[in-house]
């Protein structure tokens, strides 16, 4: 089960950075509008799979692009001090330089979350918001783990969009931003659909 570990407190990033150093190693925390969470540790892995097959798609559609733009899950932090958010996307899309030792960004291209029961109103509502305000996001890409459904939100010129859901294993999530056509099959091989190779 996840929830609010303070309901009433107001947290920055700076107090939760700080709180950081003496959590429990066996949980797993994030910040959200001040909010601190404690994550469940150890995901289904039906969970891990659906990351998995996204990491592996989008990096080496990146890389055969020749792309700068890397994927990088779970353990990286996206951080926005405005908003006093502290989370790890399932899996962001970065396009720029990383310096040495870098644990954070704040200006992902793309992210994408693999929604349960116990983050479905996190990931719908409270990330889905903090998300759309950064800036530099184009895509938000929710994947349900339980069944075949997709919801893909793009920003426009005029503001965020969201697209026909996806949920037959023949669909196509398409992302424009980094010219990848990606079929939902592949999104849930192992899990929905038999291994592909």
């Amino acid at each position: 089960m996840t929830g609010a570990l303070r309901d009433d407190d107001h947290v920055s990033l700076a107090d939760f950075e700080e709180m950081l150093a003496d959590k429990p190693e066996d949980e797993k925390w994030e910040l959200i509008g001040g909010r601190v969470y404690k994550l469940m540790v150890g995901a289904a892995w039906e969970h891990k799979q659906i990351i998995l097959n996204l990491t592996l798609a989008v990096n080496n559609h990146l890389r055969a692009m020749k792309s700068p733009c890397r994927g990088y899950d779970e353990s990286f932090w996206l951080k926005d001090k405005a908003q006093e958010l502290g989370v790890f996307p399932d899996l962001l899309v970065f396009c720029g330089p990383l310096t040495p030792g870098q644990t954070s960004i704040d200006d992902p291209l793309i992210l994408f979350e693999v929604v349960s029961k116990g983050s479905q109103a996190r990931d719908r509502m409270a990330k889905r918001v903090a998300y759309q305000r950064l800036p530099s996001l184009r895509d938000y890409i929710l994947v349900e783990r339980d069944s075949v459904h997709i919801d893909h939100y793009i920003r426009r010129d005029d503001g965020w969009h969201g697209m026909p859901p996806l949920d037959t294993l023949s669909a196509t999530l398409e992302l424009a931003t980094i010219e990848l056509l990606l079929p939902v099959a592949d999104i849930y091989r192992d899990v929905f659909s038999p291994g592909l190779g």
